[in-house]
Formats: C-alpha cells, structure tokens, sequence
C-alpha cells in the first residue's frame, strides 16, 4: 500500500519554528514530487513547497520563500519541512503528499496532479 506518514506539528508563538516530515512506504521513492499542502477554515487548499526527489529540484509558494526550507533524505524515504519564523497566517492543517514524475514539474503542483496524501498534521501559530 502506498503510504505516506507525517509528523510533527503543533502550537509555537510568532517567531518560533517547526519541522515536519513526510515519510513514504510503498513505492519507489524516486521521480516523485513530495511536499505539503495547507488549509486553513473559509481558505482554499494551497501548496506551500514541494521537492523532487530524482533530482532536488524545490519549489516554494511565496509566501514562504525565505522562511521554509524543504528537503529530501532518500535513503530515509523522508522529505522534511523545516518552518522558521512562523507567522499567525501559518495556521492551517499541513497534509503532505505525493505526485508521480516530480522531476518534470516546473512550480508547484495541483492536488489533482497527487495519489497518495499523508493524514494531515495542525499546525498553530499565535501572536
């Protein structure tokens, strides 16, 4: 079954930072596309950033272009989110998934354009 399991959300003041992760299980961790959609109430689901992990090529919504960092730890089946000064506007449901053929993407992708998805993870950033 493919599968992808995520972690580590929770509550953190303006400023603070999280991490999260996305590990993959049953299917081949190349030539996808990983990362992370977020919603939050009355908003539409947006991308925040996705990796490849043929080649680690990333890309980033703008909104966190200088704050977010992904990454890709193939030998883990891991792709993790690291998340610096979180903003209130952060808040949101964080959900991981993944797209076939990452490689060939050219900015982020649509949910559509993804099969499996993690269980979602609530991220909290109070002012």
């Amino acid at each position: 079954e493919e599968q992808l399991v995520e972690s580590g959300g929770g509550s953190v003041q303006t400023g603070g930072s999280l991490r999260l992760s996305c590990a993959a299980s049953g299917f081949t961790f190349d030539d996808h596309g990983i990362g992370w959609f977020r919603q939050s109430p009355g908003k539409k689901r947006e991308a925040v950033s996705f990796i490849s992990t043929d080649d680690g090529v990333t890309h980033y919504a703008d909104f966190v272009k200088g704050r977010f960092t992904i990454s890709s730890d193939n030998a883990k089946n891991t792709v993790y989110l690291q998340m610096n000064n979180l903003k209130p506007e952060d808040t949101a449901t964080y959900t991981c998934a993944s797209g076939v053929h990452g490689s060939s993407w050219y900015d982020l992708p649509e949910p559509y354009e993804c099969d499996v998805w993690g269980q979602g993870t609530q991220v909290t950033v109070s002012s």
